[in-house]
């Protein structure tokens, strides 16, 4: 891989020939969501991420040849956001995808859009693009109506030229030189009409996917660069440990070393190879003498512990309302450990400092959040640091990616002129990546004689689940170096975004219901965002309920949850992956055999996901397989349905292997899940044997983000599964082979 990490930003933003010479690039305090254009006037009500940057050229340019260059803020995650950009794009360019070049995440080229979080890509960048370009096309058509002497409702565009009504065209390339795109977008564009979509809705070949199966060079893993040296950090054994004392000639001396770094707790080594670094950083830890404290909580403990912590409590929901005498009442504890992200391939940047300046490579999910944090690491103006996203293979979350750009362009800093390329070990990234956070939830509820819910009342115990950068205390060098800077004050996340309390209010019909979220301030270990967030344990948690009254007022639970639904969209999931899963007909439990059902709205705002899900256990062993599963799927209007099949698909692998194997582990001192033996996830011969996923399309209603909506339905289903197929309710995950042993009594 080539990224340009050495270029300028002057010539980064040059765009000679073409009809923009310079991008518009938001300030550097501009925050996703900003409200206030740069005069401090209040902006127009403009959709999507077009409320950032307002300008059509921090999003569209058409190139002299009549190609066209787009701008998305959000980065490619292996979520397949850049292709669905590139059709949403061209739908409205009325442009050939292969004739657009889509340029992700960079502080140095594109808007600020924040971080590619929660799902919200296509509904923040992709309904930016969709309006600018649809402006730009109108723009288009306008210039040749000029040209040609014609109203503009006369002519359209088509295949990248503006045709008359004699068949004569003007192409995007001969239009270009008069149009200036740096204009405000207006509020109201002209889209085209759904019925017309050729590109939209239509499955499209994935851009990212050929080089990642070809190997390639696809990720940030794979950048090699001229001159370019190898970086390795010695981190602290546990948290909070204190380096005493280290002896670096012994390294300085050892074949291929270019420098030992120290800077207060900040031990690195680089070297020429790779290997040589891995050598010498092995060598530099064994000569540290480092002095730790046992500080962290008991495991077996854990549930308990997370109660008795001091929280903040919030009520975010208290509804009261007429309902029947409440005949019958149920209340249950349910518990999540905490957990990894578990990334394939350890995290990795790659910097240059040159010039005052610094030029990071990294798969951070904010380009613009990390450049505050490393600028203020190494104390520069955010104008004098760029990062440039680069795929890393492995993220979905707050994974160790901020920390290896802060390790990296700390080290680039004290060896100018040269790219130095930092890369983790596993040990590092399971040790030391922020885990999403344990929780707990409690639920109780009555029903009356018909079998209504009545009277629901649910807590959630949470840390918070957003660390990521800005500051600089976020990143671990910021607080391992010689004068660190202060971590900063663990909050929780508004609704209804929501953080530990995501999902925790149900969507369901409930003429009773209070939900209380107790945030924990108080962070025992390092933790942050996991993909999903608290919605996986919530979702998991409510659906595992429903699963469990519909069992006690014996009403079938697909039933169940309709008798309690009122929202059209949230029914038609329900019956489209009941029907498709032939839930009425389905093996009733038997030789280990059964069958769950649960549904969500993810953070009751983005995509409806409905997953039914069949599955076998063994008695003998308590291993769990799962056979199948069938899920029904609404996101609003679809760019590609190949690629959002996919990303529910992933949802459901990933939930499967969280809810079946995945754990830290730890003592009092140390994180002791530091491999893939003592942290297991979902290998090869546990995926299921088929996984069906069946879309509703509504063109030309919003996008609503999907990425997330599989995880917590898919856990809940498979736990209604093994209820029903065992007899035994499960409500502690993961749902291990030795605690399903210990539950049926084998």
């Amino acid at each position: 891989m080539t990224a340009p990490i050495t270029i300028s930003r002057r010539s980064a933003l040059q765009g000679a020939g073409a009809l923009i010479v310079s991008f518009s690039l938001a300030r550097a305090g501009f925050a996703q969501g900003a409200s206030e254009t740069p005069e401090g006037k209040a902006a127009p009500h403009l959709p999507g991420s077009l409320a950032v940057d307002p300008h059509l050229d921090a999003w569209i340019r058409i190139d002299a040849d009549g190609s066209a260059t787009v701008f998305t803020g959000k980065a490619e995650l292996g979520q397949g956001i850049k292709t669905a950009l590139i059709q949403v794009a061209a739908e409205e360019l009325d442009l050939p995808p292969a004739r657009i070049t889509m340029i992700t995440a960079d502080t140095g080229r594109t808007a600020n859009e924040g971080y590619t979080a929660g799902s919200h890509s296509m509904q923040d960048s992709g309904t930016a693009i969709r309006n600018a370009a649809a402006q730009v096309r109108e723009l288009l058509i306008a210039e040749a109506g000029k040209r040609l002497n014609l109203p503009a409702g006369q002519l359209k565009a088509e295949n990248g030229a503006v045709i008359a009504p004699d068949g004569g065209r003007l192409g995007y390339g001969d239009l270009v030189g008069a149009l200036d795109l740096h204009v405000a977008a207006a509020e109201i564009s002209t889209l085209r009409d759904p019925k017309s979509f050729k590109i939209l809705g239509t499955p499209m070949r994935r851009v990212d996917i050929p080089a990642k199966v070809t190997g390639g060079a696809a990720y940030v893993q794979d950048m090699r660069l001229p001159g370019m040296l190898h970086a390795r950090v010695v981190r602290p054994p546990s948290y909070g440990a204190t380096l005493k004392q280290v002896d670096m000639a012994a390294v300085e001396a050892m074949p291929g070393v270019a420098r030992v770094i120290r800077d207060g707790n900040f031990l690195a080594v680089v070297a020429r190879r790779e290997y040589q670094a891995i050598k010498a950083m092995r060598t530099l830890a064994a000569a540290a003498e480092w002095q730790e404290d046992a500080h962290l909580p008991q495991q077996g403990d854990l549930a308990a512990f997370i109660m008795g912590m001091p929280s903040k409590d919030y009520k975010i929901l208290d509804q009261h309302g007429e309902a029947g005498a409440a005949v019958l009442s149920l209340e249950v504890t349910y518990t999540r450990p905490y957990m990894l992200h578990g990334s394939i391939g350890p995290s990795c940047a790659v910097a240059h400092s040159e010039d005052g300046a610094v030029t990071v490579c990294t798969h951070t999910q904010g380009v613009y959040p990390d450049r505050a944090a490393i600028a203020e690491l190494l104390r520069l103006p955010p104008d004098r640091v760029r990062l440039i996203h680069v795929q890393g293979s492995g993220c979905y979350g707050h994974n160790g990616a901020d920390d290896a750009a802060g390790d990296a362009a700390l080290i680039a800093s004290k060896m100018p002129g040269t790219p130095v390329r930092l890369q983790w070990m596993r040990e590092q990234e399971n040790a030391w990546e922020p885990f999403g956070p344990a929780m707990v939830t409690k639920a109780r509820a009555a029903l009356d004689a018909s079998g209504r819910i009545v009277d629901w009342n649910y807590a959630v115990w949470s840390n918070t689940h957003l660390t990521r950068p800005g500051p600089a205390g976020t990143l671990l060098a910021g607080q391992h170096i010689a004068e660190p800077f202060p971590v900063p004050e663990p909050k929780p996340i508004p609704l209804p975004e929501g953080g530990g309390d995501r999902n925790a209010i149900p969507i369901y019909t409930l003429p009773n219901a209070e939900v209380m979220h107790h945030f924990l301030p108080d962070m025992p270990l390092r933790v942050s965002a996991l993909r999903s967030l608290g919605a996986y344990m919530n979702v998991f948690s409510i659906e595992s309920f429903m699963g469990e009254l519909a069992a006690a007022a014996n009403v079938d639970p697909v039933a169940f949850r309709l008798n309690h639904l009122d929202d059209p969209r949230a029914r038609d999931v329900v019956t489209l992956a009941a029907e498709r899963f032939g839930w009425d007909g389905r093996p009733k439990s038997q030789d280990g055999r059964g069958c769950g059902f649960a549904f969500a709205r993810y953070k009751n705002l983005a995509a409806f996901c409905a997953i039914a899900m069949e599955i076998e256990t063994e008695r003998e062993t308590g291993r769990i397989r799962v056979r199948r599963a069938v899920a029904a799927v609404d996101s609003g209007q679809i760019a590609n349905p190949d690629g959002l099949r996919n990303q529910i698909e992933g949802g459901i692998l990933q939930s499967a292997s969280w809810t079946q194997y995945e754990s830290v582990s730890f003592d009092t001192a140390r994180i002791t899940s530091i491999d893939w033996a003592t942290y297991p996830i979902l290998r090869f011969h546990a995926v299921p044997d088929s996984v069906e996923v069946h879309l509703i399309d509504r063109p030309g209603l919003p996008f609503l983000g999907a990425g997330e909506a599989a995880q917590g339905p898919a856990a809940a289903a498979l736990a209604n599964a093994v209820a029903d197929a065992t007899g035994q309710r499960m409500r502690d995950l993961p749902l291990t082979a030795a605690k399903l042993k210990a539950a049926i009594g084998v």
